[in-house]
């Protein structure tokens, strides 16, 4: 079931602050006081209660993020307002992370580059399909785990090497952590890829068949 907008001139804050919507505000109030939090930390040092502070908003996010969908299935309260919320919430929070994780561990790079370019893809494709007035998928499964993979990398290379210390130790890890979240956005990119390639063709066959 989709909860549909109303079309009357009244607003609809039934439909605006569902569950899951809500989620996704609070994940893109998050960003402000992560970021506050880890560059604080990082002009003081890295204290442990800063980096800590920073290393909950993200975890907290990160929950957010991983239950939204979930919720939305469960209490019927999927909408097209937060079919679009969620990605935003999703590019705007790793554009934060990535910008604070390259100060951490420069081994990142790679992987925020290839998540930027990936992003820049998904655009490209939704504004192309949008331009044809044709509706953007939703956020799948494939996605969602890419995503969550970034999130335990990022939070444990915070662990281990801004709070514990253990960086050496650890390296070898985070590097195996950060290839498999590589590997699941290249999958994500192809699956989606595919994904649009399929919706495109149908569209096409529909205004043939007109």
């Amino acid at each position: 079931m989709i909860m549909e907008w109303n079309k009357s001139k009244k607003i609809d804050w039934a439909y605006i602050f569902t569950v899951p919507n809500i989620l996704c505000y609070f994940r893109i109030i998050l960003i402000v006081p992560m970021l506050v939090f880890f560059f604080k930390a990082k002009e003081e040092g890295y204290p442990d209660h800063l980096t800590i502070s920073a290393a909950v908003c993200l975890g907290l996010s990160g929950l957010s993020d991983f239950f939204d969908g979930m919720l939305a299935r469960k209490l019927n309260q999927i909408t097209e307002l937060g079919k679009m919320l969620d990605p935003i919430a999703d590019k705007l929070t790793l554009f934060a992370v990535g910008i604070c994780i390259v100060f951490i561990e420069p081994a990142v790079i790679p992987v925020i580059a290839l998540l930027i370019v990936k992003d820049l893809l998904m655009i490209i494709g939704a504004s192309f399909m949008l331009k044809r007035k044709v509706r953007p998928c939703a956020s799948k499964w494939y996605g969602k785990v890419g995503t969550f993979l970034f999130y335990i990398s990022v939070g444990l290379i915070v662990l281990f090497d801004m709070i514990l210390g253990m960086q050496d130790v650890f390296k070898p890890y985070a590097i195996i952590l950060l290839a498999l979240t590589a590997i699941m956005m290249i999958y994500s990119l192809v699956r989606y890829g595919m994904f649009f390639l399929k919706i495109m063709k149908e569209e096409k066959l529909k205004r043939e068949d007109k």
